[in-house]
């Protein structure tokens, strides 16, 4: 077995197993807590750019299928493991993690102490690193300074936005969504729910927009810093108030900076199925799906028509914000799970009875 070293931007140096593609591959190093559904993981556009570790120690054990993919390209630059499965089990498999990433050309690395790389990103925040073959040739300093030169990537959106619009028909509702780096779990939801949707890319105007006469506008989830997509930003500005919208993760945070609110990076992030999240409305908590690296400033919804509706009980943080003149609401966590838990998806149908209440109010003043 060949061996692989992932190095960190510190210096710090782990020396693993390669499996998947045999290429080097540089990016931000981060964790999820996920115990199970690491295929949607490295299908999540989300994750674009960053090498992913999972911090549930036996990872492969149930193979690759065909159903459980949230994109048709993985984003992920790398993919950090304790121990990979290497005869999974499931009536479902169609393949090994191992053959999915070389075929996919995404390096792998196993058999590294995944407890100390994230204990590394909690105390560090999340750090630059390249996988890279275990040979003499090898020089460590060149690669740590490699990686301090590297600026941060800002185009991440852009990366995994769609370049053109496409449809997924139904007979309800017409939904156009605006595609930041959608996971397909979100489009699902739409069409269980039997949307008409219209699926665009991030940078389409708001007037191309309203042409279609939509009930609905979805903001999707994607990767990166929110303040780095201004013409999404500026798209919905353009856009509140003229239909009702529902926010997922970066579409949360598009729509809070949209409307005057401000974002920050956290410390190492959100990633998981196992968030806590508290609805201030109701007192009800839900278990969420997780997988962001920025967050809102509460206090600076204090500026805006904006009124806070969930938080984070791990660490405080904004996890939904509601328009407090016009009908949209946002939410940081992911209540399409995929993976994760569903106690959050009646958020969709929320989105079915808002549209319906001011397609009513359409017909009262017709």
């Amino acid at each position: 077995m060949k061996k692989r070293l992932l190095v960190l931007e510190d210096g710090t140096v782990f020396t693993g197993t390669a499996f998947g593609s045999e290429r080097a591959s540089q990016g931000e190093v981060v964790f999820t807590t996920g115990m199970t559904g690491y295929q949607e993981t490295i299908s999540d556009p989300s994750f674009y750019g960053q090498i992913v570790t999972l911090t549930y120690p036996l990872v492969g054990n149930y193979g690759i299928n065909r159903d459980d993919f949230e994109s048709i390209t993985p984003a992920i630059r790398g993919f950090v493991v304790r121990e990979l499965a290497k005869k999974p089990s499931n009536f479902r498999c169609d393949l090994t993690l191992d053959d999915y990433l070389t075929a996919k050309d995404i390096p792998g690395i196993e058999g590294i102490d995944t407890r100390k790389l994230t204990r590394i990103i909690r105390s560090k925040g999340s750090v630059k690193a390249i996988l890279t073959a275990a040979d003499e040739e090898v020089n460590v300093d060149e690669i740590v300074a490699q990686l301090q030169a590297t600026p941060a990537i800002t185009h991440h959106v852009r990366e995994v936005s769609p370049k053109a619009a496409y449809p997924s028909p139904g007979r309800g509702k017409r939904v156009v969504l605006i595609d930041y780096g959608m996971k397909h779990g979100i489009l699902r939801e739409l069409n269980k729910r039997d949307c008409d949707v219209l699926v665009v890319p991030y940078n389409t105007p708001a007037e191309e927009i309203l042409a279609w006469h939509p009930d609905g506008i979805m903001l999707s989830n994607g990767p990166g810093n929110p303040e780095d997509v201004q013409e999404g930003i500026e798209t919905v500005r353009n856009l509140i108030g003229k239909v009702p919208m529902f926010g997922i993760c970066l579409g949360h945070q598009i729509f809070s900076l949209a409307s005057g609110a401000k974002a920050f990076k956290l410390p190492f992030g959100h990633r998981g199925g196992n968030h806590p999240v508290k609805d201030l409305r109701t007192g009800r908590t839900d278990l969420t799906s997780q997988n962001h690296g920025y967050a809102i400033d509460i206090d600076s919804l204090k500026e805006t028509d904006l009124e806070l509706t969930h938080i984070a009980l791990n660490d405080g943080t904004c996890e939904g914000v509601r328009h407090k003149k016009y009908p949209i609401f946002t939410v940081q966590y992911h209540p399409e799970a995929s993976p994760g838990p569903e106690d959050s998806n009646h958020l969709f149908d929320e989105f079915i009875e808002m549209m319906e209440v001011e397609a009513g109010k359409g017909k009262q003043h017709a």
